[in-house]
């Protein structure tokens, strides 16, 4: 399996700083939230993202994508019933697919629920309607760049659109494209009727992208999650893309949550490694 860590559980700390910490913990991806570089990717020059991606290369990482693609942004809404408000959407989506591949990325999260809940005075079918139309033009360059766009099931705690993956794989097939596919996250998968790892076998072939994370919001191994079966059913499924490490709660602080997690993760994938302090064998 390979292993990645979302880069905000470090906070502040400078990219390459990140690198180095990322790279010691025993990472060889990192994935990015667009926020801890800039108030807007539009913000971040070519020379900078060119940087960037130097930057986590020279410490052996690979930047696989971005996520919380419209964190700490305003004015954006991918089911507003306003044309103007999709296409600045659609526009942004756009910029974010563009940066993803200057930064040698692969993978978008859609995940955002404040920008993808159903607007007041909606329906839920008007809502997938105006989710389609602010999509579809970010089809072409979605094409052109290689960066497939992964839909995130995400559960009614955090937004009232898209809580199963069920739901994303209907939308993923009226887009119609191969560069638009399936995200699935631990902790959201607690709102799917079945188990993570059923689900996961389920939709394995709608599946570009992994989350790993307990529902008590910390990282695996910090919780009640046995991911032995699921990383069993990825292994089966033969998942090839990263399974990232991705956190709510950044206590005890950023270094043992990422070492930790790791050590958790590898011990399930193999047994016979001597688990971290603290957690069942």
């Amino acid at each position: 399996m390979k292993y990645a860590i979302c880069n905000e559980t470090y906070g502040d700390l400078p990219h390459e700083l990140v690198c180095e910490r990322v790279a010691a913990a025993g990472y060889t991806g990192l994935e990015i939230a667009p926020y801890t570089l800039a108030p807007l990717i539009t913000q971040i020059t070519p020379t900078q993202r060119a940087v960037i991606r130097r930057t986590a290369e020279a410490a052996g990482l690979h930047i696989l994508g971005l996520h919380w693609l419209f964190a700490k942004t305003t004015d954006f809404g991918i089911t507003s019933p306003e044309e103007a408000t999709r296409r600045a959407t659609s526009a942004y989506l756009v910029e974010l697919t563009r940066c993803c591949a200057e930064l040698g990325g692969t993978v978008l999260v859609l995940g955002s629920p404040m920008v993808r809940n159903i607007p007041p005075g909606c329906t839920r079918g008007q809502a997938t309607a105006n989710a389609l139309l602010c999509l579809d033009p970010v089809l072409d360059i979605l094409s052109d760049t290689g960066v497939t766009l992964a839909l995130e099931p995400l559960t009614l705690k955090e937004t009232d659109f898209l809580n199963t993956a069920g739901e994303a794989v209907d939308m993923i097939e009226q887009l119609g494209s191969p560069m638009v596919r399936l995200h699935l996250d631990v902790k959201a998968m607690t709102a799917e009727p079945v188990s993570a790892a059923d689900t996961i076998r389920k939709y394995a072939g709608h599946l570009a992208h992994f989350h790993a994370n307990d529902p008590n919001l910390r990282g695996p191994g910090f919780g009640d999650t046995c991911f032995r079966p699921i990383l069993a059913a990825l292994a089966a499924a033969q998942y090839t893309g990263y399974i990232s490490v991705e956190v709510f709660d950044y206590s005890p602080d950023a270094d043992t949550i990422a070492e930790r997690s790791l050590a958790y993760l590898r011990h399930c994938e193999s047994p016979t490694l001597t688990p971290p302090q603290g957690v069942p064998r």
